[in-house]
């Protein structure tokens, strides 16, 4: 089963500073029929000004992982971690008994990015933060993982049965993927592709479950970001 989510169809939020789309239920945005999708709960595509950002809050128990499509955002806790992560590379929170956070663009550009919870296996366990730089070199034609729920795999890690994965792929290319189908994935390119050959546009959200193979044909050069979860 693949369901295409049409970008225009997704909850929006406009404060000025913050542009951000909603392909979950998030804040005011309610949908009964947009809950989630198996443990993802949250996919926020935010657009965030130049010099703004979100102010201190506080998070537990969800593994929340942020995507940077372009610019960059600066991470900063209350367990004293601080980090600028550029476009293209990944920073995961695992909020656990409590955590409060910032997230800042103090850049002179917009910053554009993805913020993806992922309902955590392990509640009330120490919290966590980490960044990993991933070149987009590295994930031409095929998928790169970025963050998985084993620490053996060499990447982020987080607290849930999940995989995380980014590729890039040329116009009039395709890349090849086996899933399990008992699995929910999530898809979002950054441009019009084929998926098993259903049409997606840029930035729609694509809902997959059921299958054992996608094959995603690109019509335009695209970024395409994957989260294959429970």
């Amino acid at each position: 089963m693949i369901d295409i989510r049409k970008f225009d169809s997704l909850g929006h939020a406009d404060h000025g500073w913050l542009n951000a789309r909603h392909h979950f239920s998030f804040a005011s945005y309610h949908d009964p029929s947009r809950m989630g999708w198996g443990r993802i709960r949250v996919w926020n595509d935010d657009q965030i000004a130049a010099k703004s950002g979100f102010p201190p809050h506080p998070h537990r128990d969800m593994e929340i992982v942020t995507y940077v499509r372009t610019g960059a955002i600066t991470h900063q806790d209350s367990m004293g971690n601080k980090g600028r992560t550029g476009a293209g590379d990944v920073q995961v929170m695992s909020a656990g008994t409590g955590v409060v956070h910032a997230e800042y663009n103090l850049e002179d550009e917009q910053t554009t990015l993805f913020q993806i919870w992922i309902e955590t296996d392990k509640p009330s366990a120490q919290p966590g933060w980490g960044a990993m730089p991933f070149p987009k070199d590295s994930r031409k034609g095929s998928f790169q993982l970025l963050a998985s729920g084993d620490p053996a795999d060499g990447t982020l890690t987080v607290n849930a049965d999940a995989r995380i994965l980014g590729a890039t792929v040329a116009a009039g290319e395709s890349i090849d993927i086996d899933v399990a189908p008992d699995r929910h994935l999530y898809l979002v390119p950054s441009g019009r592709v084929r998926v098993n050959g259903i049409e997606a546009g840029p930035r729609d959200g694509v809902a997959i479950t059921g299958e054992e193979q996608l094959r995603i044909e690109a019509e335009d050069d695209a970024e395409l970001v994957l989260v294959d979860a429970l």
